[in-house]
């Protein structure tokens, strides 16, 4: 049994996303584990920075869309959810083209907060950003 309730898929984690800007600029959920979740991000105009390269703001919207939402598949949504109190991010590798890959697993996952790692790769499966992100888990009034 994974960290994840059971009723998550990956339908229902492509869905979440409609008419936000993970849709807007390419995010699509791909698999689902029992500790990971991975989500998948064009490299292209909606992407780019002014030189070409994969835009660094992008790559963190990546990771916390990853983040997030793992972190919100690990609660009850009924009485919590959760919200991002910090993330970061170190940029290893440029991209110009294809699809960069973020795999999420998670560092803690506590009462109050969580903390996630999330690993952006290339198509060549090297390693182009890592981040981490805390998220806060609140309760509903």
């Amino acid at each position: 049994m994974g960290i994840f309730s059971k009723d998550i898929t990956l339908e229902a984690l492509n869905k979440l996303s409609r008419n936000t800007m993970a849709e807007r600029i390419g995010i699509e959920f791909t698999a689902i584990g029992d500790d990971f979740m991975e989500a998948r991000m064009p490299v292209d105009s909606r992407t780019h920075q002014p030189f070409g390269l994969l835009h660094g703001g992008a790559s963190v919207a990546l990771a916390e869309t990853l983040g997030s939402v793992a972190a919100h598949c690990c609660v009850d949504p009924a009485k919590q959810f959760c919200v991002g109190l910090d993330i970061n991010a170190n940029h290893l590798r440029g991209v110009r083209e294809g699809f960069v890959t973020g795999v999420t697993k998670p560092i803690h996952i506590g009462k109050k907060t969580q903390v996630w790692e999330i690993r952006i790769s290339n198509q060549k499966e090297e390693l182009v950003c890592i981040s981490r992100i805390t998220m806060a888990v609140l309760d509903k009034m």
